[in-house]
């Protein structure tokens, strides 16, 4: 009677099917999960550019100025401001307040209200 083993382990190919199989997932993953994060950064920045235009209206009306009155960073953020802190662009953008009756933009391309 011989004692055969019989080995128990992947092959090759086997191997080779399964590293085939991740670098498909991957090839479909990466390109939707950096496309999810760039959505999620352009809602950051348009949410704080609305979050900077409520301050600059809330500003206009307590201190009575009009459309063309253009606020400094001084006057929405602190301790007497409107805004506890400056909010910045998660892309890297900086914002530009304007006057009271323009939108606040920011640098990024998209980046608006």
């Amino acid at each position: 009677m011989r004692n055969k083993r019989k080995s128990r382990g992947f092959t090759l190919v086997e191997i080779m099917i399964v590293v085939l199989i991740i670098g498909i997932l991957l090839a479909i993953a990466v390109p939707n999960f950096i496309k999810a994060r760039e959505s999620s950064r352009t809602r950051t920045c348009i949410a704080n550019l609305k979050q900077i235009e409520a301050a600059k209206e809330q500003w206009a009306m307590e201190n009575k100025k009009g459309a063309t009155d253009t606020p400094v960073q001084a006057d929405l953020e602190g301790a007497n401001g409107y805004m506890k802190k400056w909010p910045s662009c998660p892309s890297g953008g900086t914002y530009t307040i304007n006057d009271v009756q323009t939108a606040p933009t920011c640098t990024v391309a998209g980046h608006t209200l």
